[in-house]
């Protein structure tokens, strides 16, 4: 079958030679993957990616992430709305951040109540991080931007008051992210997911220390910002993840991602920091272990 075929484009990628040292994958969505989860964590296993973090985007994807942690010990859980989550819930939109995500009319008492409800999940002992919550400047306009703000103090606060990470998502609002941290006083672990800013951003990061987690978007041409940002971060405050089904490293982009494609994107960092790729695997599993506390 020629290479170019459909069907080659949407099968999943060969599996990558495998780690010697054993990583976590820092950011996955388990229930956005094709497969059982038994599966995807025997194949990411296989290949030396021994841990995965689910993460929760809404209210019933919290629910299942704590779940899924429960019941499987290579799964750690964070639980959050997704910063675009909080604007479809304050105005009732009916279309959600996923599939799985639930809808009530009613405003900000609606929101209250999706934020209890994440509050109460963040307290298990099988959740270990909040997120991923922050803003979002890509998605949600001028109008959202209240509810996703007022979203992401919230976030801050139960992170802080349950002694869990606090998990990221920045896009297109750096400055914004920063000042909120800034303001509210950011948790003792705080975690940029799928980080995108620069150089410049990274050292005020790690000035913070704030760890800085990279996907497979590290490997994309266009994204020499990324690759500066993995040249100059602390190697203490690196972790690596691939916020799998999405961001799928070169030369695989555009096919499904999963949590066994890790390697691709340990060694592009590696390279990147002309490390060897053993010495890279140990910090960022030590990392991702301090990071969420596990």
């Amino acid at each position: 079958m020629p290479s170019n075929s459909p069907r080659e484009k949407n099968a999943a990628p060969p599996l990558p030679e495998p780690l010697r040292v054993p990583v976590a994958d820092s950011h996955t969505h388990l229930d956005m993957q094709d497969g059982t989860v038994e599966e995807g964590l025997a194949k990411a296993a296989s290949v030396g990616v021994t841990t995965v973090v689910q993460v929760g985007c809404d209210v019933r994807g919290s629910r299942w992430a704590a779940e899924t942690a429960d019941r499987y010990d290579a799964v750690h859980a964070t639980v959050a709305l997704h910063p675009n989550e909080a604007p479809r819930i304050v105005h009732g939109d009916p279309d959600g951040w996923s599939r799985q995500g639930e809808r009530k009319a009613g405003g900000t008492s609606a929101l209250d109540e999706a934020l209890a409800e994440i509050d109460r999940l963040a307290g298990l002992p099988q959740v270990k991080g909040v997120g991923e919550t922050g803003l979002d400047h890509f998605r949600t306009g001028p109008e959202g931007k209240e509810a996703q703000e007022a979203s992401f103090r919230a976030h801050i606060e139960m992170a802080k008051r349950h002694g869990k990470a606090l998990v990221i998502h920045d896009r297109d609002a750096h400055a914004d992210v920063l000042r909120v941290l800034k303001e509210e006083g950011a948790p003792e672990r705080t975690v940029f997911h799928c980080y995108s800013g620069d150089a410049e951003m990274a050292e005020i990061c790690a000035g913070a220390g704030y760890f800085m987690s990279f996907a497979g978007n590290v490997t994309f041409k266009n994204a020499q910002n990324l690759r500066d940002a993995v040249a100059v971060a602390p190697l203490e405050l690196l972790l690596v993840e691939t916020d799998a089904p999405f961001l799928t490293p070169v030369p695989y982009r555009g096919r499904p991602n999963a949590p066994y494609l890790i390697p691709v994107t340990v060694r592009a960092m590696a390279a990147v920091r002309g490390i060897d790729e053993d010495a890279l695997a140990t910090a960022l599993a030590a990392n991702t272990a301090r990071a969420f506390g596990y």
